[in-house]
């Protein structure tokens, strides 16, 4: 996986950051999920239920599984942060469902930098404006400000933006 520099990464703010591949929602994807969160609403798991009872014409994805795929979009199509020993998901400012993503659909994600802040104690806060899109759909399944740590010791933060020091000074 690329990675990139601190110095690199804060340059980067408001740019589009990456597009992911397409990937398939399948049937199967959603059932799984529906046994994991034990959500097995009709509009989800059952498809002769879903094509008679909703506006969708059959089975559509949680809003929840559509957000959780962000993790393996961003691993397919964001650079790491050079000298970061972790990356972890710190939340969503806003997190906005769009339009249904229905079953056979495909989705990918486009991913914005929104803001970067480097702190003292070694704690490099990012912020991405993600949009799902939904192939052939003029609206997205979804929107969101995702917002994630990294940790880079204080020691290699500095050395990667090539001074010595303390950050946030």
């Amino acid at each position: 996986m690329k990675t990139i520099t601190l110095d690199e990464l804060k340059a980067l703010v408001g740019q589009e950051m990456g597009l992911s591949p397409w990937r398939e929602v399948t049937q199967t994807m959603i059932d799984q999920f529906a046994d994991a969160t034990d959500d097995h609403q009709f509009i989800h798991c059952d498809p002769a239920r879903a094509a008679a009872e909703t506006p969708f014409g059959g089975t559509i994805a949680h809003g929840f599984l559509t957000l959780s795929l962000l993790s393996t979009f961003a691993f397919e199509t964001s650079p790491g942060l050079e000298g970061a020993d972790m990356g972890i998901n710190y939340g969503f400012d806003s997190v906005r469902f769009v339009a249904p993503v229905k079953t056979g659909s495909r989705i990918r994600a486009r991913f914005v930098l929104a803001d970067v802040k480097a702190r003292p104690s070694g704690w490099v806060h990012i912020a991405n404006d993600v949009t799902i899109e939904i192939e052939a759909s003029a609206k997205p399944a979804l929107t969101a400000r995702w917002l994630t740590l990294a940790f880079v010791p204080p020691r290699r933060q500095a050395a990667n933006e090539g001074h010595e020091g303390d950050l946030g000074r």
